[in-house]
């Protein structure tokens, strides 16, 4: 039996963090559904603009909108929700089987609302609106901002992949919104069912402090932040708050493993999906690493629902100078930047394409 295949039958769900044309109409997101196990899909700001930039699968779709008097963000939402709801067909198979836990794609509001919540709230509402699938995620950063926006899109109804947790905390606040969204529609009369996932990025711990500490400590910190957070998880789950709400038929906001591709090239390139299996968890894989798991990985052993070792290690990084806590901050806002980036790259590079394609019309 394949590891992707057994890591499965362990109750976790491996997704493929990277979303293009060329995935769709190939075949080979078609080939990872069937042969590697793969249940959903994620896509960023960065994703997208890798995907635009490189070659010229987009090109048509691209001279087309452009002669239709689509530009900037338009045409490119145009263009994401061309290959999402593509994906989510692809899913909706598997989303029918489970009762919608697994099946799902997502796709991120505009990151330049990061700090926006009105903004934000209308963005995902009409993105969701838009994209006219059941199994399509919007993304919503955990930020100051986004958290009360994430309990309002989930009182809208509106499914809700918060994205760029870093830390337990983080994620707490990610969940209390997303519960907060639950009970007002329960106070409502509505449908208790409104899914939701906690994204926590893991690598970008271990590349941000690599030159700081000892090479004894190296890719240890973000296992452990991962470690440290499932336990809290696990402790909501039994929760007597929870557990009210599970009674009254709504799901749980399963947690999600971020940035678990390996960025340092002397670890083993599959370091984070062994070390953070776990049921009724996901872990969204880049293809790079999502083909070395299946190639090589192995399925042994599962996360510790008491935390295991996480707060000895934590406490290593202490003494070396390392405040979690305001690391966590820096790595949320650094992250925002970086899709910020990627997203004025995005537009830029949509503008320079429509302008050749359509020189001379």
């Amino acid at each position: 039996m394949k590891s992707t295949q057994q890591l499965h039958n362990l109750g976790q769900r491996l997704w493929l963090d990277n979303i293009t044309r060329d995935l769709l109409t190939s075949g080979t997101l078609r080939r990872y559904i069937d042969e590697l196990s793969i249940t959903g899909l994620t896509s960023n700001p960065t994703i997208f603009d890798n995907a635009i930039n490189k070659g010229a699968f987009y090109d048509e779709s691209i001279r087309q909108k452009t002669v239709a008097g689509k530009s900037g963000e338009e045409l490119f939402l145009e263009l994401a929700l061309e290959d999402l709801t593509q994906a989510a067909d692809l899913f909706r198979p598997v989303h029918d089987a489970t009762g919608g836990i697994d099946g799902w794609v997502s796709l991120e509001v505009s990151p330049l609302l990061a700090y926006d919540m009105a903004g934000t709230i209308k963005a995902a509402i009409q993105l969701h609106a838009r994209a006219k699938r059941p199994n399509l995620f919007i993304k919503i950063p955990g930020t100051h901002a986004g958290i009360p926006a994430i309990e309002e899109a989930i009182f809208a109804g509106v499914p809700v992949n918060v994205t760029l947790l870093f830390s337990r905390e983080h994620y707490i606040a990610a969940a209390e919104a997303y519960m907060r969204g639950i009970e007002r529609r329960i106070a409502s009369g509505l449908d208790p069912v409104v899914h939701s996932v906690a994204s926590i990025f893991v690598s970008r711990w271990d590349a941000a402090i690599k030159e700081k500490i000892q090479p004894g400590l190296s890719n240890r910190l973000g296992i452990a932040i991962a470690m440290r957070t499932y336990k809290a998880y696990r402790d909501l789950l039994a929760s007597p708050r929870w557990q009210k709400l599970a009674n009254s038929g709504a799901r749980p906001q399963r947690l999600l493993w971020a940035s678990t591709g390996t960025k340092d090239p002397d670890a083993s390139d599959i370091l984070y999906v062994e070390a953070l299996m776990a049921p009724d968890t996901i872990n969204t894989l880049p293809e790079k690493t999502l083909l070395a798991f299946a190639d090589h990985g192995e399925v042994n052993g599962t996360l510790p629902v008491d935390g295991g070792y996480a707060e000895s290690v934590l406490a290593e990084f202490t003494e070396e100078g390392i405040n979690d806590e305001t690391l966590a901050a820096d790595l949320q806002r650094e992250g925002t930047e970086a899709f910020t980036k990627s997203w004025v790259d995005l537009m830029a590079c949509i503008k320079s394409k429509s302008d050749r394609l359509t020189k001379g019309n």
